[in-house]
C-alpha cells in the first residue's frame, strides 16, 4: 500500500475515534447536569423539565402552607406531584392570588392552574380544563348556628364573608339578584379564605361560604368555635386549567391522570385527605 494512502487512512481513523470520544463525553455531561427526557419531553411547556403550577395556597386541605413551613401541602399538591412523576418532570408551585390567576396563566406566568378551581362556563370561555375532583359548597357558621341557617336563601339579610373570585361569590351575587333582591345579603369579600373565616370569628360576618372540604376543615380546626351547616350542595368538578393552545400538555396530563386512576394512585391520594367522595373515577 502506498505511504500517502496509509497516512490518509490513519488520519481518518484518528478523526473518527475523536468524534466518538466527543459524543461519549457530551452524553455523560448531559446525563449528569442536564434534564433527563421523560414522558413530557415532547411537550413544549415541559421542555425545561418542570411543570409550573399556579395556585392560591391558602385553601386547606386542598392547598396550603402549614404554620412555619414554606412547603405546599394538600390534595392538589399531592395530585400534582403524582402527575409530575408520571411525566418524569419536577413540579413547582407558584403562589398566585385567586382573583388574578387566570390572567396569570394567560400571561404565561405558569404552565397550568391547580387551585380548587371549579369548572364554570365563564371560565371555560377563557381556558381549557381537565376535570379531576367533584366538590360542592358549604356554609360555615358559629357553633350553635345562631342565625338558624339551613339553606342558601336563609342568608338573605345577613352578612356573609367570601373569598373574592370564587364561585361562592357568584352564588351570593345571584341570590341578591333573585331570592334576596328585597332583603339583600351584605357580601364581604377577602383576598384569601382564612381572612373571611377570621371575619366570622370576630363577629363581622354571620357566615362564610366556601368549598365544602375547606369549610369543614375550618370547622375542625376551630376548637369547637365554628361548624358547617348540613351537607355540601351544588357539587361540581374541579379542573386543571390550561391555556387554549396547550394541546400537547393537556393530552399528556390527561394520559398521566388516567394512569393514576388505573394504578390506584388517584384513589389513594383522595383517601389520604379524607376526600373519597370527591372521586371522578
Amino acid at each position: 500500500m502506498k505511504r500517502w494512502l496509509r497516512r490518509s487512512l490513519f488520519l481518518a481513523c484518528v478523526l473518527l475515534l475523536a468524534t466518538f470520544a466527543a459524543m461519549a463525553c457530551g452524553g455523560e455531561e448531559e446525563e449528569e447536569g442536564g434534564v433527563t427526557p421523560g414522558a413530557g419531553a415532547a411537550v413544549p411547556e415541559l421542555e425545561d423539565g418542570t411543570l409550573q403550577i399556579l395556585s392560591d395556597i391558602a385553601y386547606a386541605p386542598i392547598e396550603f402552607y402549614e404554620a412555619g413551613s414554606n412547603e405546599a401541602k394538600g390534595l392538589d399538591v399531592d395530585l400534582a406531584n403524582a402527575l409530575g412523576e408520571k411525566l418524569d418532570v419536577k413540579v413547582e408551585f407558584i403562589n398566585t392570588g385567586f382573583d388574578g390567576i387566570i390572567a396569570a396563566l394567560q400571561g404565561e406566568d405558569g404552565d397550568v392552574i391547580m387551585s380548587s378551581m371549579t369548572i364554570t362556563p365563564d371560565r371555560e370561555a377563557e381556558i381549557d380544563f381537565i376535570p379531576y375532583a367533584d366538590v360542592g359548597t358549604g356554609i360555615l357558621v358559629k357553633s350553635g348556628n345562631p342565625e338558624d341557617i339551613a339553606k342558601l336563601e336563609d342568608l338573605c339579610g345577613l352578612t356573609v364573608a367570601v373569598q373574592e373570585g370564587t364561585i361562592q361569590q357568584d352564588m351570593l351575587d345571584d341570590l341578591n339578584a333573585d331570592a334576596c333582591s328585597d332583603n339583600k345579603i351584605d357580601v364581604v369579600t377577602f383576598d384569601q379564605n382564612p381572612l373571611a373565616v377570621e371575619e366570622l370569628r370576630v363577629g363581622g360576618a354571620d357566615a362564610v361560604l366556601a368549598d365544602f372540604p375547606v369549610a369543614l376543615n375550618d370547622a375542625n380546626q376551630s376548637d369547637g368555635e365554628l361548624e358547617v351547616v348540613g351537607e355540601q350542595f351544588d357539587a361540581a368538578p374541579y379542573g386543571i386549567g390550561l391555556r387554549k393552545d396547550s394541546t400537547e400538555l393537556k393530552s399528556a396530563l390527561e394520559h398521566a391522570l388516567k394512569e393514576m386512576k388505573d394504578d390506584g394512585t388517584y384513589a389513594s391520594i383522595l383517601k389520604d385527605w379524607g376526600l373519597e367522595s370527591a372521586s371522578l373515577e
